[in-house]
């Protein structure tokens, strides 16, 4: 599988019953280190092993519920195309894995529900955006994040100027010829003379089926989008368009001879921006309302608020973890040094909750938050 939507992201959270294996595991694209990503993953499954005889199930259970992570082990091609991290998801009678754009630590979780706090990354104040590059000769969009993009498949929409064009005459039934459109240097489509507005008008009429077809693949979505394109042809586009999210800032350049890497790269320096305005406004949010009861720094008081659906935001770190469980009569925490059977990492468990309960996760560096202590909350009431 590849990037995971928030739907997945959501059924990870809300699956049942357990016991639930989660595995994470950091991997390579090439070299010589593709190698021993198996073998660190072998490894990860003999602690999942231990930890769930441990938790008292019996040896053909364990066997059965590791079966498809041991058939991915002996994969040989499967190992050979990856990215920078693995996540594996096991329970009894199901299973599923994703390849990850960003490096994850080695992390073997088994407990009641999936672990999912590596995962936050990929979202909150990450993405998603869009990158349209379009040129007389191709339409492209890609779907980014921070840490990746894809090629999203275009349906309705044209995939070149000649394209539209022949669209149109389908359209009418008529017959008509129209001139090769330019090269993928593009210089010849700056028209002179009494051929300008009638240039201009193909071109608006190739983007107006562009934008059509984007209409019906992104309705509802708030994500912003980026333009790449030569300069002349983005006042173009513009008038064309009616996606409401379309950045002013645009690529300017030929996008035909960029890969989706370096598209992406400078797409992000226009759209990070952006995306972290939010975070930066609830940090603040977070440091006005600091003593006024109205937030929390402490595990416990931030778990049973988040379980209570009382979280409105949440700043957590990535790549730390605190053990133990909770008492839901009681609404008691029990935090431990290191795991013990039916522990699970409550740093996790606050971010589902708050998730759950609609609230807004902001996944930080330890440290990074907008206090010195292990996770932030901005309480609801």
């Amino acid at each position: 599988m590849s990037l995971l939507s928030r739907d997945e992201l959501r059924a990870l959270i809300e699956h049942r019953p357990g016991p639930c294996v989660s595995l994470f595991a950091p991997t390579h694209r090439a070299g010589g280190e593709t190698q021993q990503d198996p073998i660190r993953f072998k490894n990860l499954l003999k602690g999942a092993e231990d930890r769930l005889a441990a938790s008292g199930l019996r040896s053909p259970e364990v066997r059965a519920l590791l079966e498809p992570a041991r058939a991915l082990l002996a994969d040989a091609l499967f190992w050979q195309h990856q990215r920078e991290g693995l996540a594996v998801f096991l329970a009894p009678g199901w299973s599923c894995h994703y390849r990850l754009p960003l490096a994850v630590p080695e992390l073997v979780v088994v407990a009641e529900r999936f672990h999912v706090k590596p995962l936050l990354a990929l979202y909150a104040g990450d993405g998603p955006f869009y990158v349209l590059a379009l040129s007389q000769n191709q339409v492209r969009l890609l779907a980014g994040t921070r840490h990746s993009v894809e090629a999203v498949p275009l349906e309705g929409v044209p995939a070149s100027l000649a394209d539209a064009l022949q669209r149109e005459e389908a359209e009418r039934g008529l017959q008509f010829h129209t001139r090769t459109p330019a090269g993928k240097g593009e210089r010849a489509a700056i028209f002179h003379g009494h051929g300008d507005e009638e240039a201009k008008d193909r071109l608006l009429r190739y983007f107006r089926q562009v934008d059509r077809g984007l209409g019906d693949l992104l309705r509802g979505e708030p994500a912003p989008l980026v333009l790449a394109a030569v300069e002349y042809l983005m006042p173009i586009y513009r008038e064309a368009n009616t996606f409401p999210h379309l950045l002013p800032e645009g690529i300017p350049g030929n996008p035909e001879g960029l890969a989706a890497d370096e598209l992406h790269r400078r797409a992000w320096a226009i759209v990070e921006p952006r995306l972290r305005t939010a975070e930066r406004a609830a940090a603040a949010r977070y440091r006005q309302l600091r003593g006024t009861g109205r937030t929390a720094n402490d595990v416990e008081g931030a778990v049973v608020a988040a379980s209570q659906g009382r979280v409105d935001t949440l700043f957590v770190p990535i790549g730390r973890q605190v053990w133990g469980r909770v008492d839901p009569e009681t609404a008691t925490v029990h935090m431990r040094e290191a795991p013990e059977p039916g522990d699970e990492d409550l740093l996790d468990l606050a971010a589902v909750h708050t998730l759950v309960h609609g609230g807004t996760v902001y996944p930080v560096e330890p440290g990074a938050g907008p206090d010195d202590a292990p996770l932030a909350a901005i309480l609801r009431y």
